[in-house]
């Protein structure tokens, strides 16, 4: 950020939004924003770096030669348990937005793109295996991973429908098969890759927090 360098630290939690202090300017985060909120610094943001939320197997699959980061020893005793996110799907938020029939930690996955934000139910996008939809206008395609867990978007125009495990998906079009990287393995277009459109996964009520504007997926 304008050839700042930061270091943060955890500095509480603001509407159960993780809330962070740089070391250089005591400058406040929002985790889901990345934007400053307080200090020094408010109102600039950080520059997004686009993640996945992958299951393990389907990472090592891509990355065969990527790193794990390793546990800290002295640490190990406060990491979050292995059934952290049944634990809070179960809890009770201090905010509640009631629209659309969602409840409050309903884990949705957000789109923030194209001068909109829309969310969809994340069971919802894992049962259909391949969702069209748009976003600001945009055409946009929710393909779920052979690993039945993991989700990419993509900006993408044209039909598609789900395929078998080998190839996550084909277009209407050329019939060309495409794999979950959003790349065409075979058929016409082969070598031809749709562009990433990044994505988040969150409880709802924090993403309608943040978003106050949001649309929902329905179908």
């Amino acid at each position: 950020m304008a050839g700042l360098r930061l270091t943060f630290h955890l500095a509480g939690i603001n509407n159960q939004n993780f809330l962070m202090r740089d070391d250089q300017t005591g400058s406040y985060w929002q985790q889901i924003s990345g934007r400053a909120v307080a200090g020094p610094l408010a109102g600039r943001g950080l520059t997004l770096v686009p993640s996945d939320e992958l299951t393990f197997a389907t990472w090592k699959a891509e990355a065969p030669s990527g790193t794990v980061l390793k546990d800290a020893p002295g640490y190990v005793s406060e990491y979050a348990p292995r059934d952290w996110d049944v634990k809070m799907a179960r809890g009770k938020g201090v905010l509640n937005f009631p629209e659309h029939g969602l409840r409050s930690r309903d884990l949705m996955l957000g789109i923030q793109a194209f001068g909109a934000s829309r969310a969809y139910l994340y069971s919802q996008v894992l049962k259909e295996k391949l969702v069209q939809d748009r976003v600001g206008g945009e055409p946009v395609l929710l393909v779920v991973s052979p690993d039945q867990q993991s989700v990419r978007a993509f900006h993408s125009s044209g039909d598609f429908y789900t395929a078998g495990r080998d190839a996550v998906f084909l277009d209407a079009a050329t019939g060309s098969k495409w794999n979950f990287q959003g790349c065409a393995i075979s058929g016409p277009r082969q070598g031809a890759c749709l562009e990433r459109v990044a994505m988040l996964k969150d409880f709802w009520f924090d993403w309608r927090n943040y978003n106050p504007g949001t649309t929902v997926y329905r179908r």
